[in-house]
């Protein structure tokens, strides 16, 4: 019943503009396509800071508020992913509920236990690999790195995450890795993890993940259009990104502001049983969504993509080399065919040999917490 309010809050906060608003491909009009604007974005999952959860690693936070908000939306971007591609980029929340079983199946990867595959508790404890210790603040880059190695025990969703190096995405080592394998290897090539023949029908659906720096300390603006670009090309996953020690999630445009979902707000762990449906309120924002002018947005963001098919990473392909390339004089980063010689071999990801709890990296409670209160200092 509060639903009428927040919309038409929602709605005067809008500028009353006659641009289009891009959100995650799709664009609305403002004054005629309110309503479908609304419910795409209410539609997104919402993953804030959470409190009450059980310790991680056992003897670690039970809590991320101060420095868990680019792993929240490290979740959100991965969640878009596995959205679209389990019930398709039209698919539509509903407060009421009735939400189809896939839909509360991909809420469960994201619970905040340590048994949920994308849950806060398996970041944190992954990123000790990546050389942070649970409770310290992530860039774009690393939450990438790491939904890259937990999607490798997702089953389910059999999701491949590509990170690019160096600005730099290789359409020969997504498409065909075993063939990567053969140009780095050389003759060790039968050694690749990936070697075998990958056939046309291997495909997997694929989150592409660009962490660029597009600035020194603010974006430079000669990147501004191509990051708009990004918005509308119909593969968008959204943009991982904010203000120093601050992450959102980008979701879209309108004019010279990006709108974000912001994942500064502590809520309670939510309970749910294995094969039961999620209370799932607390997972979508019914609030105004949040603005910011582009000129205030950190330089250092990943850009993300969803290609659910080999024909939907020809199109983006195609679309980057039009829109994002031969219009720009500066490109926001490379498209090539094949791995560049002079770069260390292309390994294929594989699922690391030992699992550490992470617990034994937990520095002591009392530092933890004193990162906590610096962090929350500067969310301030």
């Amino acid at each position: 019943m509060g639903s009428i309010n927040v919309f038409s809050e929602f709605l005067e906060d809008l500028p009353d503009t006659d641009e289009p608003v891009w959100v995650l491909g799709e664009c609305y009009s403002v004054k005629t396509e309110k309503t479908e604007l609304l419910s795409d974005v209410h539609s997104r999952l919402w993953f804030t800071y959470r409190k009450k959860f059980s310790p991680i690693g056992g003897t670690g936070p039970s809590s991320d508020t101060g420095w868990g908000c680019m792993l929240r939306c490290g979740q959100m971007i991965l969640a878009q992913a596995l959205v679209c591609s389990q019930l398709g980029r039209a698919w539509r929340w509903r407060a009421e509920g009735g939400q189809p079983e896939e839909y509360h199946r991909i809420l469960h990867c994201f619970l905040d236990r340590k048994d949920s595959c994308y849950s806060v508790h398996q970041m944190a404890q992954m990123g000790v690999g990546e050389g942070k210790s649970v409770g310290e603040w992530y860039g774009p880059n690393t939450v990438a790195q790491v939904l890259k190695k937990l999607a490798l025990f997702d089953d389910w969703n059999s999701l491949a995450v590509y990170v690019s190096m160096d600005n730099t995405v290789v359409i020969e080592d997504i498409k065909t890795p075993e063939q990567a394998c053969l140009h780095t290897h050389g003759n060790r090539a039968t050694m690749c993890p990936h070697s075998q023949s990958q056939s046309r029908s291997d495909w997997r659906p694929l989150l592409l993940v660009i962490p660029l720096r597009l600035g020194i300390n603010h974006i430079n603006p000669v990147y501004i259009q191509a990051l708009k670009e990004c918005f509308k090309i119909p593969q968008s996953c959204g943009v991982l990104g904010g203000k120093p020690n601050l992450a959102y999630y980008f979701i879209g445009f309108v004019g010279e502001e990006l709108i974000y979902l912001d994942p500064h707000t502590t809520q309670s762990a939510v309970e749910s049983e294995a094969g039961s449906g999620v209370d799932d309120q607390s997972y979508h924002c019914l609030r105004s969504p949040r603005r910011m002018k582009i000129t205030n947005l950190d330089p250092s963001v990943a850009l993300g993509f969803f290609c659910k098919s080999e024909g939907d990473f020809d199109s983006w392909c195609n679309l980057v080399q039009q829109e994002i390339q031969m219009k720009r004089n500066l490109r926001m980063f490379e498209l090539v065919e094949n791995h560049p010689p002079h770069w260390p071999p292309f390994v294929p990801p594989t699922k690391p040999e030992v699992q550490t709890t992470g617990a034994e990296f937990i520095e002591s409670s009392d530092k933890l917490f004193e990162s906590e209160e610096e962090f929350e200092i500067l969310n301030v």
